[in-house]
């Protein structure tokens, strides 16, 4: 895995080059935020740990830049401060994590590892899988452009499907994940759910997207049909 470190403290970044490395990562590291813009526009990252401050452009808009030019790499947000609007506007731009210094070696680890497990058709508040884009901010989901009803409920469920595709959900898992603690275990509302979203997405395509694994639970499966960008900003479009 390659990791680009932009921190313009020098003992902080020759830290966080030297764990990095010994974790297994490869890392490219700057201490300049004009650079490090360009090293992550012109090279493939799997994930960045971006400063808040640095000389000549911040962290923020590092990362705002990252995401016009469609760079979907999960990114670590570093900053001194941890008051609630500094928080907003990182993840505002794009940033998937905020880690507030000082901070410890293992927990910079665990969360570097945990966005990396995250899938790679997240990009800000939009879910793209295959054909399928859903706006969560906006919650409104979209097939090749075209708009899907959905019930609140059936957005959730999508959500988390889509969040989750080719891994098997249990139906406790989507009980915990989109149902509140209340939810009685033994009910049949997640199959009676999936059975509605099924419908519906049968209107846009004929593949079964929902898959039923007898006796554990469900697999939401990509699509084979891949979204073309008109389509995908066609549906962006529309939110706005």
């Amino acid at each position: 895995m390659r990791i680009l470190v932009v921190e313009d403290e020098p003992q902080i970044l020759k830290y966080l080059k030297r764990e990095l490395e010994r974790a297994g990562f490869v890392v490219d590291a700057e201490a300049n935020g004009r650079k490090g813009l360009y090293l992550a526009k012109t090279n493939d990252y799997d994930a960045a740990v971006l400063d808040m401050r640095l000389p000549e452009m911040t962290g923020i808009e590092i990362c705002q830049g990252m995401r016009k030019k469609g760079k979907t790499l999960p990114v670590l947000m570093l900053t001194v401060v941890s008051d609630t609007d500094t928080k907003v506007q990182a993840f505002d731009a794009g940033a998937d994590d905020y880690l507030t210094k000082p901070f410890e070696r293992d927990e910079l680890l665990a969360r570097i590892r945990a966005l990396l497990r995250r899938p790679q058709q997240i990009v800000g508040d939009k879910i793209c899988v295959g054909a399928l884009l859903l706006d969560v901010a906006a919650r409104t989901a979209y097939y090749n452009g075209q708009p899907i009803e959905l019930t609140r409920k059936e957005f959730a469920l999508l959500e988390y499907f889509m969040r989750n595709a080719g891994t098997m959900l249990t139906r406790t898992m989507i009980l915990e994940h989109v149902w509140d603690m209340r939810m009685d275990p033994f009910t049949n509302t997640v199959d009676v759910h999936v059975r509605s979203l099924r419908s519906k997405l049968r209107q846009y395509t004929p593949e079964e997207l929902v898959e039923t694994v007898r006796g554990e639970g469900y697999i939401f499966r990509r699509p084979r049909e891949r979204i073309r960008e008109e389509d995908a900003e066609k549906g962006q479009e529309s939110t706005k």
